[in-house]
């Protein structure tokens, strides 16, 4: 079977394999203080033309999103996400468990509007109860959103002008920064987006790595103690070498950015083809995920060939499923995919 279930279905990208195999019996220092973090460190910094941003590298994106979101927040506090986003849906309450509720208000094909973000954070800021509601204390956005969608460089701008008028720090979940950022429909660069957020991640895990995202507060800005605060979420890796390495090495010659666009051509070639076989999309995304409408009845001959993450009911004999492509997606992969449309 071939699967488009998701962009983490491989292990990790060949030229990690070899610089974990050429490291492996080095004696380092545990808990990421080794020499290789702090070279990725200063790679990341300079891809991201941010000079005093602070870089951690956590163990994967739940832990990401519920350590990030803890540290930024007071306890009366919650975070605003579009009701799609994944820390409200996908993420078994990991956020709420800190003792944070997510504030969800409408989403569109992913994405918060910032004009309904305002009224939002205007009614809530204003309402005569204000004091005996959880207060809205940051912004999170997923780029690209959980529809494969991006936001325009002018909504991002807005977002963060509206958080700035609140004072409220803007968190991007960048799971899979990469494939937006080389999506030809991409407005933004890694600095401009660094730019325009608070602290946001660069995502391993579905780009290349086995495991690991990079957090970074671009001005330097983190929270006090978030070191420590890292490894009492359980999201600090002992052997923090292994993070290291991987990031070390993604950002070795635009291995990053050569991968993520191996996966946006891949989607673009699935674009086609789905096109080309007359498939119908449930919306437009110019990411890796792409979604289409197949007939129920199709579906369980499909998947006994193709593995799919099923997305949505669109009426009882149709669903729309979601195909990944990756930074490992080949050609003969959309050649099998194209024998069972």
């Amino acid at each position: 079977m071939i699967s488009f279930t998701c962009d983490y279905s491989e292990g990790a990208h060949p030229k990690i394999l070899e610089r974990l195999a050429e490291t492996n019996f080095e004696q380092l220092p545990g808990y990421g203080v080794d020499h290789y973090c702090e070279s990725a460190k200063a790679k990341i910094r300079a891809a991201c033309e941010a000079p005093d941003a602070e870089v951690y590298f956590l163990v994967g994106g739940t832990q990401t999103n519920s350590t990030v979101i803890a540290a930024m927040l007071h306890d009366y506090e919650g975070v605003v996400s579009a009701e799609t986003g994944h820390i409200g849906v996908h993420e078994a309450g990991a956020v709420e468990y800190t003792g944070h509720k997510v504030l969800t208000i409408p989403g569109h094909q992913g994405k918060l509007a910032p004009e309904e973000l305002r009224a939002y954070l205007q009614a809530a800021t204003t309402d005569p109860n204000y004091e005996h509601m959880v207060f809205p204390g940051m912004i999170y956005l997923s780029f690209p959103s959980e529809y494969g969608t991006l936001y325009t460089r002018a909504e991002l701008e807005s977002i963060h002008g509206i958080a700035q008028e609140y004072g409220l720090p803007v968190f991007i979940d960048g799971a899979r920064l990469g494939y937006g950022l080389e999506s030809p429909a991409c407005e933004v660069t890694l600095p401009e987006l660094a730019r325009l957020c608070d602290v946001f991640y660069i995502g391993g895990t579905k780009v290349g790595c086995y495991c690991g995202e990079a957090v970074v507060f671009p001005r330097g800005n983190a929270p006090k103690h978030f070191y420590t605060i890292t490894k009492q979420h359980g999201a600090m890796m002992a052997k923090g070498r292994l993070l290291g390495i991987q990031f070390d090495t993604l950002f070795t010659d635009g291995l990053y950015f050569e991968i993520s666009r191996h996966a946006i051509d891949m989607a673009m070639q699935l674009k086609a083809l789905l096109r080309e076989k007359g498939c119908t999309f449930f919306l437009d995304s110019p990411t890796n995920q792409q979604f289409i409408v197949l007939e129920n009845s199709k579906l369980e001959e499909f998947g006994k060939h193709i593995g799919y993450d099923p997305w949505d009911r669109v009426d009882a004999s149709h669903t729309a499923i979601r195909l990944a492509t990756s930074w490992a997606t080949r050609s003969e992969h959309l050649e099998e995919l194209s024998r069972w449309l």
